[in-house]
């Protein structure tokens, strides 16, 4: 039983509660582990001892893939351990494998309350709002008062992606650490901005529908009617796109119908029913 009032044993039972609902107030890294395995051992000291040290900034929950393999999987664990970080009920970092003190003391860092964050929040507010020129005020705001928070990178990003300013959220991106780029925030940001860059050189959904009905081995309009569809929210409907895509031309841009499915993975989180169902087609197709 854990001692420590900022610890929990996470099972599916209480998985909603404990992480998803408790990310809305401070981060909860969720450790993915089992007795039998040496690196988490090593790296459970490590994950306990800063806990104990921030006090509350951020819960740990601990999840025994042993006794609860139905959430390893529908979280996409893959190797022991694997801690993924949540926030406001998602996932925005991960790592796996015993990572030194310095490394989880990094990550612990980029995501605890930070001076700018009260202003971060009123930005995506006005984000959700689709006031982009609000949040890009604020944005400014918060970069004075944390200069070196990537966080306000990230939003800053966000807004200009959802401004059709692709080419600048890029620069923003690829300015940041080669870790926070690796993160799967980013990675999820990254793969909106490749759907938003080619929509915006689209046709109008209605006249690629006409395009793939009248010619179903027209692989241009498919690609370009999926990312329509992903900046819309269809992600059904543009995944059965690209598998079609991948399943008549692995050459077509470059692989593009299985990268394009692999990037709408990450735009959801990498779970979920729709996610383990198109993962499954894409396994077969390849294999």
């Amino acid at each position: 039983m854990n001692s420590s009032p900022h610890t929990e044993t996470v099972t599916q039972g209480n998985f909603s509660t404990a992480v998803l609902e408790r990310s809305k107030t401070v981060p909860v890294l969720v450790d993915f582990w089992a007795a039998w395995c040496g690196p988490c051992q090593m790296l459970k000291p490590i994950l306990v001892r800063l806990t104990g040290e921030y006090q509350g900034k951020f819960q740990l929950a601990e999840v025994n893939t042993d006794e609860e393999q139905a959430l390893a999987v529908q979280y996409g664990v893959r190797s022991l351990p694997t801690v993924k970080v949540f926030k406001d009920g998602n996932i925005v970092d991960e790592f796996m494998g015993a990572q030194p003190e310095s490394v989880v003391r990094q990550i612990v860092e980029r995501h605890i309350e930070r001076p700018a964050d009260p202003l971060l929040r009123q930005a995506r507010a006005a984000l959700e709002a689709q006031q982009l020129q609000k949040a890009l005020a604020l944005l400014a705001q918060a970069s004075q008062v944390e200069p070196d928070n990537p966080q306000i990178a990230i939003e800053r990003a966000r807004a200009l992606i959802l401004g059709g300013q692709t080419a600048e959220a890029e620069r923003v991106l690829e300015a940041l650490p080669m870790d926070i780029q690796l993160s799967a925030e980013v990675k999820t940001l990254l793969a909106q901005m490749r759907f938003a860059k080619l929509a915006g050189q689209a046709p109008a959904a209605t006249e690629l529908q006409a395009r793939v009905a009248a010619d179903p081995a027209d692989l241009d309009a498919r690609y370009r009617l999926s990312a329509r569809q992903v900046l819309t929210g269809e992600y059904e409907s543009a995944l059965e796109q690209l598998f079609e895509i991948m399943r008549r031309s692995r050459a077509f841009e470059e692989d593009a119908g299985r990268r394009g499915m692999l990037a709408v993975f990450d735009l959801l989180g990498g779970r979920g029913d729709l996610v383990t169902r198109y993962r499954a087609k894409m396994f077969n197709a390849l294999h």
